[in-house]
């Protein structure tokens, strides 16, 4: 990690962060946030640090939710599109009910592989390695569901602008004619 961290009581995920971190201050439940270049501390719960994200980007989590079961079909764990413009696509560990829940940026993987206990190490895009408290198996699964609600999210965008591309190229030829 690079330098001390800092502590924030506000916060927003944003393109530099790779990992929301629960992590056990006394008796409370902070996050340990983990970005590009720094480690940041805050006294919110993972969870109420995403919900108060998707509120930033214009939406609830549980609207984000409900995004992503129409696209793919997934509730049960499901990734979110926090900001799909900004390529900011997030997954969980667990149920994020669980208060051991992280949340993984989808653009941020560089790799991964199994680890021992069970654990899955990642490796982020800043060449950092993090050992992730989920099977080999289960982190690859929210890869590829994450991936497919990226694939299917630019499906539908690339469908609507070829729709009205061709609207607005049918509505010009019938107008000069």
């Amino acid at each position: 990690m690079k330098g001390k961290s800092r502590i924030l009581e506000e916060y927003e995920v944003n393109p530099h962060t790779l990992m929301l971190k629960p992590v056990e201050y006394g008796a409370k439940t902070f996050t340990e946030i983990i970005e590009m270049e720094e480690v940041i501390l805050s006294p919110f719960k993972p969870m109420d640090i995403l919900k108060k994200s998707c509120e930033f980007f214009g939406s609830s989590y549980q609207g984000r939710k409900d995004g992503t079961k129409e696209l793919i079909g997934i509730s049960y764990k499901a990734p979110i599109m926090l900001n799909p413009h900004m390529s900011m696509f997030f997954f969980p560990t667990v149920s994020p009910v669980k208060s051991d829940c992280m949340w993984i940026s989808h653009s941020h993987v560089m790799s991964y592989a199994a680890a021992e206990n069970g654990q899955t190490s990642v490796t982020f895009q800043n060449r950092e390695s993090h050992l992730i408290p989920i099977s080999y198996s289960s982190f690859e699964n929210q890869m590829l569901r994450t991936s497919s609600l990226r694939i299917a999210y630019s499906q539908r965008v690339s469908e609507m602008e070829s729709k009205y591309t061709m609207k607005s190229f049918y509505l010009k030829n019938k107008t000069n004619a």
